[in-house]
């Protein structure tokens, strides 16, 4: 029964998209974790078979100093990282020079050729790494086995592929961003045309109702008023005084009595001849003879006397909960409290009917024949609000609460 305020996009919606960041993050860990243990595999691999072990080193600082530049710049251009990867790649080749062990470094090649290049320059900067991959063996005079090219070629493939779904994977994960974030700009404007509705709604009522004020005032007093004004100007010259008088006394009179259903109007029957303590009582006394519900009324001794426009919030939110209780709630006893805390008063209704699932609730649903939205909008014209808890099976238990300073106190 809570009136959202404005709708933010559900766990549901942003689930997958997070799931998708996490992917892309736990691949790029992988890659680099890949990279610098093939690294190591190369370096001592040529170590062992011979090569210069100086060579060796100031080739592997080499290129990983390159790549975790370039790995560890977030935010780095494409045409730079595709310079970064041209760097890596004339860097490799040096290292190849120096022992066809470091054959192990296409794979992270093939990796961000496939993430960094688009279409024919990837597949062109893969061909040339397995070309070169496939050179290596004979450049240091090994001979070139069936293996030595068909294991490059598998193993090219399956990189470029993986590098492929992680372009796939982050496209995805920018759409979703993107999509979620247009959600959020939709339903907070959607939120906004709301708020602008109720407001120009609340607007055009008070016009309304200033309107038939003044039509009433000027219709009823104003011209009472008048003619009084005018039997009290013509009063000394009057052939019968006393005549005039008495027409005075009893326009006057009427025109208290004009006054008097004017204020009426305004404020509910039910508070004519007594507090909202008395009102409630009277509302939860004919709950009981209707229903059979056993309605109790609890008000703190020190509970003050209300501003009217307070009273008037309060007894209509009681009016609202109360109608519910009879129509839906299948309740047996319902307990209505009025309390005073600090400069604030509450109203707490609970009841120990069926309850429902608040979640499932609409923001407009009815209560008693009036809006929830209604409730809610005349309690927060006067600094208050409207807090309803329930669960399906352990009734419910609604809260209004309005500060006195927003009124001033009565």
């Amino acid at each position: 029964m809570t009136s959202p305020s404005a709708p933010v996009p559900s766990r549901a919606t942003d689930a997958p998209a997070e799931q998708t960041g996490a992917t892309i993050r736990a691949m790029r860990v992988i890659q680099h974790i890949i990279t610098a243990v093939l690294l190591g595999i190369g370096a001592v691999r040529a170590i062992a078979d011979g090569a210069p072990g100086f060579a060796v080193v100031v080739v592997a600082v080499s290129f990983a100093g390159l790549y975790a530049a370039g790995a560890l710049s977030q935010r780095r251009r494409r045409s730079i990282a595709v310079w970064w990867l041209m760097g890596l790649a004339v860097v490799w080749l040096g290292m190849l020079v120096v022992s066809a062990e470091f054959v192990w470094l296409a794979f992270p090649l093939w990796l961000l050729a496939g993430y960094l290049l688009r279409g024919w320059l990837a597949v062109l900067f893969a061909a040339a790494v397995l070309a070169a991959v496939v050179a290596a063996p004979l450049v240091h005079g090994r001979a070139l086995g069936a293996a030595d090219v068909i294991g490059p070629l598998v193993g090219g493939l399956f990189a470029f592929g993986i590098a492929r779904g992680y372009v796939a994977l982050t496209r995805e994960a920018r759409e979703r961003e993107r999509l979620v974030a247009s959600l959020v700009a939709a339903q907070a404007e959607s939120a906004q045309l709301q708020d602008e509705l109720a407001a120009a709604q609340r607007h055009s009522g008070a016009i309304a109702e200033r309107t038939r004020l003044s039509r009433d005032i000027h219709d009823t007093i104003a011209q009472g008023l008048t003619s009084i004004l005018l039997l009290a100007r013509a009063g000394d010259t009057a052939p019968d005084r006393d005549r005039a008088f008495g027409r005075i006394e009893a326009l006057a009179q009427a025109s208290l009595v004009d006054v008097r259903r004017i204020v009426a109007e305004l404020a509910p029957a039910e508070l004519d001849e007594q507090a909202l303590p008395g009102a409630l009582r009277r509302l939860l006394a004919r709950l009981s003879d209707d229903t059979g519900i056993a309605a109790l009324l609890q008000v703190d001794d020190d509970f003050p006397t209300l501003p009217t426009p307070v009273e008037v919030a309060l007894l209509r939110t009681a009016q609202s909960a109360l109608a519910n209780v009879r129509r839906h709630a299948e309740a047996s006893r319902v307990v209505v409290s009025l309390s005073a805390w600090g400069r604030s008063v509450r109203m707490d209704i609970v009841d120990d009917g069926r309850g429902f699932d608040t979640s499932t609730l609409p923001a407009a649903a009815p209560v008693g024949g009036y809006g929830l939205r209604a409730i809610t909008e005349r309690l927060r014209e006067l600094g208050g609000g409207l807090d309803v808890e329930s669960t399906p099976g352990d009734g419910t238990a609604l809260s209004a609460h309005i500060p006195l300073s927003a009124a001033g106190e009565g």
